[in-house]
């Protein structure tokens, strides 16, 4: 079993191998993958990956998590290699953060999460995660440049804006998530491209506060609802 950091293949050559995923919540998330996924050994009829999720910025918050994918979204992968399940389990984990259905803490709780084929239309032959709007997407680029070149390391200066993954998650195009980092660039003057990759400029890193109070409301709103839950 090998625990890697979730990563995309091209993304890895401007991070330096740390890769942030950003939640339409505004969190900043790195994801080590227990890889590869074993068949239930509770008889039950799916496969169970394990990994450890990292709220990134916070004093040691996390959720170990135990993926359990059905066999009914297990007949449309080509395969349970990271290749073809990474995008899709990634992307059903961060749905799941967004619906505050995952609770980071300071312990290492292990919290069961279906991966079911609410998150496959098979008429539609894709995968929904939910649309996200233009307006929705261009907060997400912003925050997603921010985070990466703030945690991602020495090496992060640069910022991969078409990846499939992130295309997937919020439903649209490689194509799209260019054309509104290119809105980024014109009406704002925010980042800089240069083909498929961003840098942000000192507009955007000027709005630093305005990111970090983003992140410190969800993860305020995420705990209240856990609390009310436990009563």
């Amino acid at each position: 079993m090998t625990q890697e950091p979730a990563k995309g293949s091209r993304e890895n050559e401007a991070a330096g191998g740390r890769k942030i995923w950003m939640t339409l919540t505004g969190l900043p998330l790195t994801f080590k993958l227990e890889w590869p996924f074993h068949q239930s050994t509770s008889g039950a009829d799916f496969w169970v990956l394990h990994g450890d999720i990292q709220l990134e910025s916070s004093a040691g918050l996390h959720a170990r998590v135990a993926v359990n994918l059905s066999a009914t979204v297990r007949e449309v992968l080509p395969s349970l290699e990271p290749k073809h399940a990474e995008a899709p389990v990634i992307n059903a984990l961060r749905k799941e953060v967004d619906r505050r259905q995952i609770e980071f803490l300071k312990s290492g709780k292990l919290l069961p999460v279906p991966f079911s084929s609410r998150h496959y239309d098979f008429k539609r032959q894709k995968w929904m995660f939910g649309k996200a709007s233009d307006e929705v997407t261009g907060q997400f680029l912003e925050r997603k440049i921010y985070w990466q070149t703030k945690l991602g390391g020495p090496a992060a200066a640069r910022v991969w804006i078409a990846d499939p993954t992130e295309a997937q998650y919020l439903e649209t195009t490689t194509p799209h998530l260019l054309e509104l980092a290119g809105r980024l660039v014109g009406a704002d003057g925010l980042i800089r491209l240069e083909g498929e990759w961003a840098e942000p400029t000192s507009g955007l890193n000027g709005q630093g506060e305005k990111f970090e109070a983003a992140m410190r409301l969800a993860v305020d709103e995420l705990e209240n609802k856990h609390a009310f839950e436990r009563g």
